[in-house]
């Protein structure tokens, strides 16, 4: 259902849209998590090593997925406030056409360079050839994951988060199931874990996009638009490349640090691999919500109304702190327990380093949620400038630390990177989103 996030009350428009967006988000890092725990459980602490060392590079690729995304979403989504349903219809096919494209030449090149890929972040033997497999069939499947992504960006800048959620559900579930039937019946191992992805995106890829052709071709236009725009694919280019650069460089800087871990042997890759699936999971949850705010600041930005940019903050701020608290609760006093959907083992280096980590980051949720919002904001204003600093500060000071205080603490230096980082980058967030504010308030008084 299309929504228009232009009118109403602030709050509660935003909580409506965005809350089935959060449930989407909540469903995919399920079957994300499930890749691992049936690897773990099924296939062995190796394989769950493998399907995890190979992660920073497939987020790489999941980055030039949401970074487009997030391009599309914030540009429909101005277009969609101003109804300019021609311009709109132009941007959607741009967006697919450009899409199609980009996600096939990288297809080629991801799987050409697989190898090289694995060995430069120093996965150790035992798990190379696992971890190689999973990482091609996984690169495979990056049209369905670019695309889906892509039609998922569009239905939100409508102001539809359903429709996303519905088959996200189907996904997950289907993922879920083939993950069961080819890791634990017919015993494939990590291929049978990368497969299951593959089919399952696959189907909800071409539904999700059989549905907004429908959806799309309900909006009137006085005439036909465009099939394609230079300059629509400039506007979008505009926030989806600064999107991808900060998505693509914190997924380079999780490879160093997927290299100093893997330097600590399978047991600590594997403690890491879990634990920091269950991180993305909250991590993804606040990220979404941001979305939301993004879509939510572009729609009244485009219809000319920045005073409600406020009131959407607030609504983002307090649903992160609803979000963050049980997150914090159980992984904080229950990190060995949630390490145990991973392994069969409640002892051993995997399970102390994941568990580690876990008590570590978890207190911080409190802080990383409000940059997160406050980011949203940011995208949705297109101060992708402001973005991209308060991003690349919070990778960089993650990575120099995590060296840093690894020769000191070992493992557990490199998880007391992720606070630091985090804390520093929220306050330049929360100060340039004021500057935003300040800047569109001025700018309504001079009229």
């Amino acid at each position: 259902m299309i929504q228009d996030l232009t009118v109403g009350d602030s709050q509660k428009t935003l909580v409506k849209y965005t809350m089935p967006m959060f449930i989407s988000v909540v469903f995919q890092q399920l079957y994300n998590i499930a890749d691992s725990m049936i690897a773990g459980k099924f296939a062995g602490e190796d394989a769950l090593a493998a399907v995890g060392a190979s992660y920073p590079i497939t987020m790489i690729f999941m980055a030039v997925a949401v970074g487009s995304n997030i391009g599309c979403s914030v540009i429909i989504s101005q277009l969609f406030g101003a109804k300019a349903y021609e311009k709109l219809k132009t941007a959607v096919t741009t967006t697919l056409i450009t899409g199609l494209i980009l996600s096939v030449l990288l297809t080629v090149v991801g799987l050409c360079t697989t190898p090289a890929m694995m060995r430069m972040i120093q996965t150790p033997e035992n798990i190379f050839a696992d971890g190689a497999l999973y990482l091609r069939i996984y690169i495979g499947g990056f049209v369905f994951l670019f695309l889906y992504n892509v039609a998922t960006g569009m239905f939100n800048s409508l102001g539809d988060s359903r429709t996303p959620l519905y088959f996200l559900i189907g996904s997950s579930v289907g993922n879920i199931i083939l993950d069961m039937i080819f890791v634990a019946v017919f015993h494939w191992g990590v291929a049978g874990v990368a497969w299951a992805t593959f089919i399952a995106q696959g189907i909800a890829c071409i539904l999700a996009l059989i549905t907004f052709r429908s959806r799309i071709s309900g909006i009137q236009t006085e005439r036909k638009a465009a099939l394609f725009s230079m300059e629509l694919l400039k506007n979008i280019s505009l926030v989806a490349v600064p999107s991808i650069l900060q998505q693509s460089f914190v997924s380079v800087g999780n490879i160093f640090i997927q290299s100093l871990v893997n330097s600590y042997g399978s047991g600590v890759i594997a403690g890491y691999s879990a634990a920091v699936k269950l991180n993305t999971f909250i991590i993804t949850g606040f990220t979404t919500l941001g979305n939301g705010v993004s879509s939510f600041t572009a729609q009244n930005l485009g219809a000319g109304k920045p005073e409600r940019i406020k009131d959407g903050f607030a609504a983002g701020i307090k649903m992160a702190v609803c979000v963050a608290v049980p997150f914090f609760v159980a992984y904080f006093f229950f990190g060995r327990s949630m390490m145990l959907l991973f392994m069969e083992n409640s002892g051993g280096t995997a399970m102390d380093s994941g568990s580690t980590f876990l008590r570590i980051v978890s207190v911080f949720y409190f802080v990383i949620s409000v940059k997160l919002v406050a980011d949203g904001v940011l995208r949705g204003a297109e101060a992708m400038g402001y973005f991209m600093i308060s991003t690349f500060t919070d990778l960089i000071l993650r990575v120099i630390l995590a060296f840093v205080f690894s020769a000191y603490w070992g493992a557990t230096g490199i998880w007391m990177s992720w606070p630091v980082g985090w804390s520093v980058a929220t306050v330049l967030s929360v100060v340039f989103y004021r500057n935003v504010i300040r800047r569109y308030a001025g700018n309504k008084n001079r009229h």
